[in-house]
């Protein structure tokens, strides 16, 4: 172990923005473990729903926010801090809501005994309509069923605390920091 402080990014953004190929590229580029919302908790998340007679694909009903939302994000903490002592740490989810909380970085730092980078990912929702039609997957048929109340749902402007946005739109290759 070192006496370095933990290096822990957290890539945050709407589904289809790009996070997972953005975070990929950032572990690989800082010798990162990735821990992805998705990859990490997906089977057990359809294990649960399906137990409760829910749909599997469901992302977005008050149902799975209210039995899964908070423990997905709190098993992607409890796993980075178990390995940020050892190696850096990249952190993918939507986190949509903490976006607009003010002290959820100092939150963060307290529960992972590091302030992590944010990145926010982001490319306008008629892109993310075309990547989610493209990517096949059944656990977004619903979010494409009923996309225009499904995009009022999502984030669209940037966190309000100091982060590093990442445009992913076609033919947009730009990061900024912003000191928000």
């Amino acid at each position: 172990m070192t006496s370095e402080s933990p290096q822990i990014h957290l890539v945050l953004g709407p589904p289809a923005a790009g996070k997972t190929t953005y975070a990929r590229e950032l572990a690989a580029h800082v010798g990162a473990i990735l821990l992805d919302s998705d990859e990490v908790t997906e089977r057990l998340i359809r294990a649960g729903l399906n137990l409760a007679g829910l749909d599997p694909d469901d992302r977005d009903s008050p149902a799975y926010k209210t039995a899964f939302r908070e423990v997905v994000y709190e098993t992607l903490f409890d796993l980075a801090k178990s390995h940020a002592s050892r190696l850096p740490v990249v952190i993918a989810g939507p986190f949509t809501r903490e976006g607009g909380e003010a002290d959820w970085p100092g939150r963060l730092e307290s529960r992972l005994g590091a302030l992590p980078e944010f990145h926010y990912v982001w490319c306008h929702p008629d892109v993310r309509k075309e990547r989610i039609k493209a990517r096949g997957a059944t656990r977004d048929l619903p979010k494409l069923a009923d996309w225009e109340n499904y995009v009022a749902t999502c984030r669209e402007s940037a966190p309000v605390f100091p982060h590093r946005w990442i445009d992913t739109s076609p033919n947009h290759s730009n990061s900024t920091s912003t000191g928000k």
